[in-house]
């Protein structure tokens, strides 16, 4: 019977859509099993997809609101099918909740020869214990889907001939059986199901195909999208309020430091406080670095407990200006008293600064007046030593000498270029002789020893030599550490720049004729009175160091080389000089290029009272 013809009403869609709920009218977490091979396997058992099947308007439905049925086939195509022609669609056959699904029907017996095989009608199925609707709706030539399905008088005309069903039947669903246990789906993956708002059907389409968009998860996969939205939404608020609570800090430190280095500028914040015992507490060594500020002096003395606060130095410095160092200090005295002992004219209080000449030697030296030149290490000892709250430190002459004579190379710090000369002397401190480098040497520290004193000096020595051009720029034909004797004999013999070229090409002359040298600095270097008038048994002393016995350059420098020494003895003038003589105090010289010539000049000298050795009156 057809929907609407007993009384009831019709099938609509939205029984339809209840078909997948319990008998409370709930949306069911599963499917039944029957009904779930309702929707995938046909009554025939052959698969099928519930594909959708357009039609091309409302006007193709009978009056009925039914789809009518397909034309006949002619005899002629049944026997041929069309290649590419997809195989007619079986009626699915749905099974109600609750009921053992019936065995497929027995397969219709081969009719005779005679009989028309086109009228063959397969045996009807046996019908179900209780028939609803849904299946009289079926039976009508329905399928759930809302189209009607080619009745099997026209399914059976369009077989082909020689078709065997129950051979189509073995081949394909022999042993197939299924499994009457309900479906449990997994309870990671079962979701809540809600019915889908009523959509209305797009234009040119029927109920039926508007209705077939709808399947069994489209809530599901709704529900889950707005749950997903939800919390990207939070998240988007959680981080819109971050990002502006931090905004917000990062506003406040900024004003709040501001408005610090402000008010601290302007001084309001900074301590007065001052000491007013100017005997101090006690002694102690502050090391301020070159370049500094007054503010920097005084936050170092405020670390060192010299003075009360840095506002109350840079008040009593009223601006002068003050050098590096390392400075000996008493603790907790007043600002005045502390600007005072670091701008004291004698430097009185000043620790580890060295300062050393052109032409100065090791060794302290007497001259023939009596004057003492002390030398550079006693130079270093009176830098160094000083008393710390009644403890002495510093090196002294005889630790130098020590650490000179018997420390390796290495452990000097000697370059690479001189390190076999001052090997081969080990023993005698004068080899590390015109090593130390003429300069202001700001930093001695007070408690290194001896042997790391020498070190940090001749290193840094040597860097200096090389950046004066002792190794890319010699063009006096000697080796690097014979360049820099003979630069030192050049720095003992000029009293005025401009001489020393003209020296350097007397050394450069007399090296070349192996003529002996013939130079009073050599001779006064171990002598125990420097005189510049060499005479007697000086000519006859027997030492390396004398060049008027031994030919040749001494075994090492005998002074600290300068810049202008250096770079004269680097490039010696052009000329032929053999001979050179100071004819005066004020340090005239005079060079010529032969004996007699030079025997002239030093008449010249010998009137002025300069020298008085070979002299004629």
């Amino acid at each position: 019977m057809h929907d609407g013809e007993s009384g009831e009403p019709p099938v609509t869609d939205d029984r339809r859509r209840t078909r997948h709920r319990d008998p409370q009218g709930r949306r069911a977490e599963g499917m039944d099993p029957e009904r779930l091979r309702y929707f995938t396997q046909s009554a025939d058992g052959s698969p099928h997809t519930r594909h959708r099947r357009r039609r091309t308007g409302p006007e193709s439905a009978d009056p009925a609101g039914r789809r009518p049925a397909p034309p006949p086939v002619p005899p002629a195509e049944q026997a041929r099918p069309v290649p590419g022609t997809p195989r007619p669609r079986a009626t699915p056959v749905r099974i109600p909740p609750g009921q053992t699904p019936a065995p497929p029907p027995a397969a219709p017996r081969p009719a005779p020869p005679d009989t028309d095989v086109t009228m063959a009608r397969p045996p009807a199925p046996e019908p179900p214990v209780r028939r609803s609707r849904d299946d009289a709706y079926r039976d009508d030539g329905y399928r759930d889907d809302g189209y009607r399905a080619a009745p099997v008088r026209d399914r059976m005309r369009s077989t082909p001939a020689g078709y065997d069903p129950a051979g189509y039947e073995r081949e394909h669903h022999s042993g197939e059986s299924y499994d009457d246990a309900p479906y449990d789906p997994p309870a990671d993956t079962a979701r809540p199901v809600r019915d889908p708002a009523p959509a209305a059907p797009a234009p040119g389409r029927g109920v039926e195909e508007a209705d077939d968009d709808w399947w069994a998860g489209v809530d599901d996969t709704e529900s889950e999208q707005h749950t997903r939205r939800a919390p990207r939404r939070t998240r988007s608020r959680g981080k819109r309020r971050a990002v502006l609570a931090l905004a917000i800090v990062f506003m406040l430190a900024l004003i709040t430091g501001v408005g610090y280095y402000g008010v601290r500028a302007t001084g309001l914040l900074e301590s007065r406080k001052d000491y007013t015992n100017a005997a101090g507490a006690g002694d102690v060594v502050v090391d301020i670095p070159d370049n500094s500020t007054l503010a920097d002096f005084g936050r170092i003395l405020v670390d060192a407990d010299v003075v009360g606060s840095v506002r109350a130095f840079v008040d009593a410095a009223g601006g002068q200006p003050m050098s590096g160092g390392l400075y000996k200090m008493r603790t907790q005295i007043p600002a005045t008293t502390a600007v005072e002992m670091l701008t004291d004219d004698g430097a009185e209080h000043r620790v580890g600064r060295v300062v050393i000449p052109p032409g100065l030697q090791l060794d302290s030296k007497t001259g023939i007046d009596g004057k003492v030149t002390p030398g550079i290490f006693q130079l270093i000892e009176n830098a160094t030593s000083v008393s710390i709250n009644g403890q002495q430190e510093g090196v002294t002459v005889a630790d130098l000498e020590k650490a000179a004579a018997d420390a390796t190379p290495e452990e000097l710090g000697v370059p690479e270029w001189a390190r076999q000369n001052v090997a081969a002397m080990t023993g005698d401190h004068r080899r590390i002789e015109g090593l130390i480098a003429p300069t202001t040497w700001e930093r001695v520290e007070p408690e290194h020893t001896a042997t790391q004193i020498l070190r940090e000096m001749i290193s840094k020595s040597g860097a200096m030599f090389e950046q004066w051009g002792l190794l890319d720029r010699n063009n006096s034909g000697l080796q690097p550490y014979e360049t820099l004797i003979a630069a030192s004999i050049v720095e003992r013999e000029v009293r005025h720049v401009e001489d020393a070229p003209k020296v350097a090409r007397v050394i450069r002359n007399r090296l070349d004729r192996d003529q002996l040298l013939q130079m009073d600095s050599t001779q006064n270097y171990t002598a125990d009175i420097t005189n510049i008038d060499v005479h007697g048994e000086a000519y006859k002393n027997d030492n390396e160091w004398n060049t008027y016995r031994y030919k040749g350059l001494p075994p090492t420098p005998i002074a600290a080389v300068g810049v202008p020494a250096l770079e004269a003895m680097l490039a010696p003038a052009p000329g032929g000089w053999l001979y050179f003589v100071t004819v005066d105090t004020a340090g005239t010289t005079l060079f010529a290029n032969t004996f007699e010539d030079h025997k002239r000049n030093r008449e010249v000298a010998c009137r002025n009272k300069l020298v008085a050795t070979g002299c004629s009156q």
